[in-house]
């Protein structure tokens, strides 16, 4: 042990922290709290590390040292190991404990003492051969899950601090009091002087972690070493200051989760405000004049797209209403969506002619009920396939090859953020390549889209030259790229990837075939105002673009800014 008038001087960072006071560090912190991403976290980290500095309940005078509590931990420790309570050395000894002033952290206030774990608490281990998972058992048993299970014996019968030592739990403390058992990889801390355990617990909480970095083994699951916990050192306070600093740090524990559930509220009242608004201007018949919803939003603006989720919801919008004819002007003079399909259906003719294409099958006829909303005039529905050629890929699964003379097989799995990932796909012979290119020749701006599974709507647009075969992925085509804009049928594929997705997070199953997508309304506009309405949605998008990056930028100046307030105390 060590006490704090032996202890280093004070470093640049704790200077730094005594210009403000504890009280004006956590007002800083609940003032940004609210709106940085991790504040309430990192609010929490600060009035654990404020208490075990000795800044957050002030000292008493009157109060009993550590020092002489100390004394009295090993005069506890020699009765117990007298009445057999407890195993010689089961709580380490003077020597092995001995702290070195280099050892020290930082300066505690007068009256603490820094000491090792060991020298405070018994650590032992769960026993291996636990009866595990007994359904008649009594008592709880933990393992490394730290989850009570229940067993028919029990090995431990006290105040317990219990840590995982391997998995994904791995150092998290569970307070217990009880009858209890535990595996092997579970240490167990017990024989706590008096009412020490929770304060034991609050350290732990702050610094044990962040003092396994880099002292963590293991490759797949990291697990903790006796020795981590033996050498852990402990700022020790008197112990009526220890049940102060308990008792405050609950109190301020408490306003996080008041903090942290307000966030939550006010974070969904955005999502909702926003999405309800945005409904107001989708909606065909809303009650509210559009012009009304729209003030609303731009006099919130700042609030309600300060989220990411609420700018993708606006990017999805922005889609809503171009495939509606509402986000640009229509113009009298351009060619209408009729005359424009039949100039695509003697283009289809004349490939069906040379062989190029087969005749497709008859579509379902559009009926009046079946129409969304109403398009502009100058724009006709039709079914996707009679603007577009819709084919997808094989179904069979063709033979993995090897070695040269072999063509990549993609698959929805090789799309990777808009790009056809080549390296992780699958190579099949010649012989079946060109076998699977009679029905499904991918060619330069051709859309690949996903059909099936949790990634239903992801695509591709093909730019690369690479010569491949697809499969159970949708193939969108042209029969002309003159008549129909590329870039046109990109967005709007972009939109019913939205839709596909709405309707498989509600529980709907995650797939949809080539008929249904041949048979998919398409609002057909003019082609030149597919050309405008392009070129205003890839202005949106741009505009989308600088809103997440100033949230991104944002945040991470929120970021800084409480980094910087607890640089001092860290």
């Amino acid at each position: 042990m060590i006490s704090s008038s032996s202890a280093n001087s004070a470093s640049p960072r704790e200077s730094l922290s005594s210009s403000s006071s504890p009280r004006e560090l956590l007002q800083k912190h609940f003032d940004l709290a609210l709106d940085a991403p991790d504040g309430i976290k990192k609010l929490r980290e600060l009035i654990l590390t404020l208490a075990m500095q000795g800044k957050l309940v002030p000292q008493d005078p009157k109060d009993q040292p550590a020092s002489e509590l100390l004394k009295e931990i090993e005069a506890e420790k020699r009765r117990l190991v007298k009445e057999g309570k407890i195993k010689k050395g089961s709580r380490g000894d003077a020597e092995g404990a001995e702290i070195r002033p280099e050892d020290v952290p930082y300066a505690v206030p007068a009256g603490w003492e820094w000491v090792r774990l060991e020298l405070i608490a018994s650590i032992q281990t769960g026993k291996k051969d636990v009866n595990e998972g007994h359904e008649n058992g009594l008592y709880p048993f933990f393992s490394c899950a730290m989850e009570p299970l229940k067993s028919n014996d029990y090995s431990f019968d006290c105040e317990a601090l219990l840590l995982p030592g391997n998995g994904a739990n791995v150092g998290q403390i569970t307070y217990y009091y009880g009858k209890f058992e535990a595996y092997q990889r579970t240490y167990i801390l017990s024989d706590f002087y008096k009412d020490s355990a929770r304060f034991i617990e609050k350290v732990l909480d702050a610094f044990f972690l962040k003092s396994l970095e880099g002292k963590q083994y293991g490759s797949a699951i990291n697990y903790i070493k006796m020795g981590n916990l033996t050498d852990f050192m402990i700022p020790l306070p008197p112990l009526a200051e220890q049940k102060r600093i308990v008792a405050k740090i609950d109190q301020l524990m408490v306003s996080c989760d008041v903090l942290e559930e307000l966030r939550g509220n006010r974070q969904q009242m955005r999502l909702d405000i926003h999405t309800a608004a945005i409904h107001q201007i989708l909606s065909p018949s809303s009650a509210t004049p559009r012009l009304r919803v729209r003030d609303f939003l731009f006099s919130h603006f700042s609030e309600l797209y300060s989220i990411k989720e609420n700018v993708a919801e606006l990017r999805k919008a922005i889609l809503q209403l171009a495939v509606m004819g509402r986000l640009v002007p229509q113009d009298p003079k351009d060619q209408p969506a009729s005359e424009l399909l039949k100039e695509i259906e003697a283009e289809k003719r004349r490939l069906v002619k040379e062989g190029k294409i087969k005749a497709p099958k008859p579509l379902q006829e559009i009926k009046p009920e079946d129409l969304p909303y109403e398009v502009p005039v100058g724009w006709a529905w039709v079914r996707l396939n009679n603007a577009i050629d819709v084919r997808d890929g094989t179904h069979d699964s063709p033979k993995d090859a090897f070695g040269e003379g072999t063509y990549p097989l993609v698959t929805s799995k090789n799309f990777d953020n808009g790009i056809i990932n080549f390296s992780n796909a699958r190579q099949i012979s010649t012989e079946d390549h060109f076998e699977i290119q009679k029905r499904s020749k991918v060619e330069t701006d051709d859309i690949l889209f996903s059909m099936i599974g949790g990634n239903i709507g992801n695509q591709v647009v093909v730019r690369d030259a690479t010569d491949f075969s697809v499969k159970n992925v949708a193939i969108f085509k042209y029969y002309s790229k003159k008549l129909i804009s590329p870039l046109y049928i990109k967005r709007f594929s972009e939109h019913l990837a939205n839709s596909l997705q709405e309707r498989a997070s509600g529980g709907a199953q995650p797939f949809v075939s080539l008929g249904v997508l041949r048979n998919l309304l398409f609002p057909l506009s003019p082609l030149a105002e597919q050309k405008r309405i392009v070129a205003k949605i890839d202005q949106l998008m741009a505009l989308c673009d600088s809103l997440e990056q100033g949230i991104e930028a944002a945040t991470k100046k929120q970021t800084q800014v409480l980094d910087s307030i607890i640089a001092g105390v860290a």
